[in-house]
């Protein structure tokens, strides 16, 4: 199985809303818990749906908001999309997942109207000087289990550090069996790793005994991203009272094309 999900079968409503229906996958696997999804491939379906959902040729996402409402069960979900603010500039479009009647991630995105706008064009985030290509595989991620992170192959920044730092991840699996994964849905679906490549608490988590989980993840993109590569340039900050924070800046190959924010429950582990 190359593949994060299968899909079982897909309906579409008479209130213009779809539903899909699928099957998780091995590779899916969560890092906290062997019986839940993890949030990044999660987010590459939401993300597919939401891409699929009567498009527009003239906008395009550029925002997407998931709140994560509990854990992700690692058995068959379904994925309901529906318009809640339609608009021919600017559309606000919402997907849903939910498993054993339950809702797990809310994900809402907001589609804006692409225009040339080239002669105004600048950006204050700089491209990162080294390629993936000529950085050196980077162990650090087997620290974490499950299927999703076997999946994925990372390299790093030789100054990456606890607490921020680079790295870059890519995938070789298909987000749906049978279907094309495009360039978009598969840097979606690597994004909420940002969490976990420069963890203030280092390499040790069994020992720290500190988890820090998200319970959202929002991603801003000036431009849409391109190719199989995903620069996480992160900085991970812990408040004192039990909050934390992972900020990103997301890079292709091309340079950056957007940002990521995770809020962090910070609380030992069980």
């Amino acid at each position: 199985m190359t593949s994060y999900y299968q899909c079982i079968s897909r309906e579409q409503q008479q209130d213009g809303s779809c539903t899909a229906h699928y099957q998780p996958t091995i590779h899916a696997q969560g890092a906290w818990n062997e019986h839940e999804q993890h949030m990044a491939p999660a987010t590459g379906i939401l993300a597919h749906e939401l891409e699929i959902f009567a498009p527009q040729p003239h906008l395009r996402i550029a925002r997407i908001s998931l709140d994560i409402l509990g854990l992700i069960p690692l058995q068959a979900f379904s994925i309901t999309t529906r318009s809640i603010r339609p608009g021919k500039t600017i559309e606000l479009i919402e997907a849903v997942m939910s498993s054993g009647g339950r809702d797990c991630i809310i994900a809402r995105a907001w589609r804006l109207i692409s225009q040339d706008t080239s002669s105004i064009a600048g950006l204050e985030d700089h491209a990162l000087t080294a390629s993936p290509e000529s950085l050196p595989i980077w162990p650090g991620m087997s620290i974490w289990p499950g299927g999703f992170i076997a999946s994925t192959t990372a390299v790093s920044d030789p100054k990456r550090r606890p607490g921020k730092g680079v790295v870059w991840l890519t995938t070789a699996y298909d987000m749906v069996e049978g279907e094309a994964t495009t360039d978009f849905v598969r840097l979606m679906g690597l994004v909420d790793t940002a969490n976990g490549v420069v963890p203030r608490n280092g390499l040790q988590l069994a020992e720290t005994k500190l988890a820090f989980p998200n319970t959202d993840l929002q991603i801003h993109m000036h431009r849409l991203p391109e190719g199989k590569w995903l620069g996480i340039e992160a900085v991970q900050q812990y408040g004192a009272d039990g909050i934390g924070l992972t900020s990103a800046v997301l890079h292709d190959k091309r340079g950056p094309f957007g940002r990521s924010e995770q809020i962090l429950t910070l609380r030992p582990m069980v």
